[in-house]
């Protein structure tokens, strides 16, 4: 069907962070098929771990347990308190990000025990696809097509206190969704107390604070989940993308109190939980801890984001570790990484004017360079050149 763009590129293999062609030729890939592919491609581990799953058990289906699930669940419960101790919580697996936002909306509502419905979220956030998650996505250019959709959602400004408080209704919102960092909304970084602000109203109110970590969670933002840089403590945290390392898993992680809201037969996935995504899941998540990613990522980001400065048309850098977006002096996004694939490197044109960069968190400092030339060259051919005053 006719949902994506033609492509501009076909690949048939991934080593690392090399993707090729099916020529042989050889690109750099700085968005890591949008922050999915986080250990690079074809990693050894994650590879033999979904290899030797396929040959042993692949899926029984949520009416039987397998050993996966309760290890994977105890991982990401730690990995939510930072890597250390126990964060009291329970997880509930899907297949996407857009399922684990689906998840948590059905959560808050069943917590809630029915009087409230109301979700908030924010102006120029992405949630997903889904008729739920897309009526959450504070972007009405792409719900236009699909109305009507489901009411109880509400949104409001991003990293705007004043009017969070005047749309969290004490007697309708049962939660407030919201990313960290919107990464398809620019990686737009927020004031450094809105966050803290959003837990104090929240805990106010009664209402559940629902983050999605979905692009910045797991090691990417140079902390196991972007929430952490600021010491929250949230209700409910989605994740995805990186979790699988490429096979389609997702999470959503509430506190126990919290995920006692749901009872046998309230939500479910057939192949949510099954034992071949929990293979790639438990190897991605021992290969980054054991490789402290987060470490790399904030080191490797500092990098980037330096590079990126002295870039032309470049005016400032905004993000956190790896996922970092070079906010441009004209509307040439498009334009440059479209110079940038030619000659090698995939990065995205998040908006007209800020090009997104999000390579894996393995990333070497030799590739953080190669990269950098390639789209200085990029942005050099299509950035507007300065005017120049006339004189004797």
């Amino acid at each position: 069907m006719r949902t994506y763009a033609e492509p501009p590129a076909t690949f048939v293999r991934g080593q690392g962070t090399l993707l090729f062609d099916a020529d042989g030729r050889e690109y750099l890939d700085f968005i890591t098929g949008l922050a999915v592919v986080s250990l690079g491609h074809a990693h050894p581990a994650v590879a033999d771990a979904v290899a030797e799953q396929a040959r042993t058990l692949s899926h029984v289906s949520n009416l039987y347990g397998n050993t996966l699930a309760p290890e994977v669940a105890r991982t990401i419960d730690r990995l939510i308190n930072g890597g250390t101790g126990q964060a009291g919580g329970q997880v509930f697996f899907a297949n996407s990000g857009a399922e684990a936002n689906e998840c948590a909306l059905k959560l808050a509502r069943r917590w809630t025990g029915g009087g409230r419905h109301v979700v908030v979220s924010a102006d120029n956030s992405f949630h997903g696809r889904t008729l739920a998650t897309l009526t959450a996505t504070g972007q009405p250019e792409k719900q236009a097509p699909f109305h009507p959709l489901p009411e109880g959602f509400v949104h409001v400004p991003y990293d705007n206190v004043a009017a969070l408080d005047e749309a969290l209704d004490a007697e309708t919102v049962a939660g407030v969704l919201l990313e960290p960092m919107q990464g398809e909304g620019g990686v737009m970084v927020p004031s450094s107390d809105y966050l803290g602000a959003v837990r104090a109203l929240c805990t106010e109110r009664n209402a559940l604070l629902m983050l999605d970590e979905i692009q910045t969670g797991l090691g990417r933002t140079g902390h196991w989940f972007a929430f952490q840089a600021q010491g929250l403590e949230p209700d409910v945290v989605t994740m995805a993308k990186a979790l699988g390392n490429g096979m389609p898993v997702g999470a959503c992680w509430a506190r126990a109190e919290v995920a006692a809201a749901f009872g046998p037969g309230d939500h479910g996935s057939t192949f949510g939980g099954q034992p071949l995504a929990l293979a790639a899941a438990r190897a991605t998540l021992a290969v980054m801890e054991a490789e402290d990613v987060c470490g790399r990522a904030r080191v490797a980001g500092a990098r980037l984001a330096q590079g990126l400065r002295r870039l032309p048309g470049v005016v400032s850098v905004r993000g956190a570790g790896l996922l970092l977006a070079a906010q441009l002096d004209a509307p040439v996004a498009k334009e440059a990484t479209a110079r940038a694939l030619e000659n090698g490197l995939l990065v995205n044109a998040v908006l007209p004017d800020a090009i997104r960069m999000a390579p894996p968190l393995l990333v070497s400092t030799e590739e953080i360079d190669a990269a950098l030339a390639i789209l200085d060259a990029a942005l050099g051919a299509v950035v507007p050149a300065a005017p120049t005053t006339g004189g004797e």
